[in-house]
């Protein structure tokens, strides 16, 4: 069991070291893409399904709490928090509707969606992303594997290179932690 252990979180630092190989500038890109959101008064909303609805509620509440430091709150919203919302939506339209429906209705001009998919084959994240499409809300996506429909779909995709999915679920967090961190760091008062 020690070796399985090891081997483990030796596959999890490949992933992260992949991340820092490959990875980069589609970080800083989506990193900007939030600080501007946030800098014209826009508010970043996040969403998934099952554990990437847990990581779309980690992101919002370090944004609206805080990450490193105390400042002023940064508006973000997981959109996946709201069970009678998810399943009013979910009973009237079906669950591909869950999160497009919540964009229609919460999102405005400078804000920014985030969809989070380890698979890219979500069909409702994938809906999400078109409704902020046709809004003209900036569009970001994190996904797996070959990244699915959904990374096709967003401004600004990265796909973390793994089958795995507790790989991906952990390069996402980190890569959430970055854009909390610099949107942090950027928007804090000195």
């Amino acid at each position: 069991m020690r070796e399985r252990i090891k081997d483990i979180i030796i596959e999890s630092i490949q992933m992260k070291e992949e991340l820092l190989r490959s990875r980069v500038t589609q970080i800083k890109e989506i990193s900007d893409i939030v600080i501007d959101a946030l800098k014209k008064g826009g508010k970043v909303m996040v969403f998934g399904n099952g554990g990437s609805a847990s990581d779309s509620q980690h992101i919002a509440a370090e944004l609206v709490g805080r990450f490193k430091k105390d400042r002023s709150a940064l508006p973000a919203i997981a959109l996946t928090t709201n069970t009678s919302i998810i399943t009013a939506i979910a009973n009237d339209y079906g669950y591909e509707a869950v999160f497009a429906k919540q964009v229609e209705a919460l999102g405005q001009k400078n804000d920014v969606a985030i969809g989070i998919s380890t698979s890219g084959k979500a069909k409702n994240v994938a809906a999400g992303i078109k409704q902020a499409k046709k809004m003209s809300i900036k569009t970001v996506a994190l996904t797996g594997g070959d990244g699915g429909d959904l990374a096709k779909l967003a401004d600004v995709s990265i796909l973390v290179p793994s089958p795995v999915t507790a790989r991906i679920q952990e390069a996402h967090i980190t890569i959430g932690h970055i854009i909390c961190e610099l949107a942090e760091e950027a928007l804090s008062q000195k």
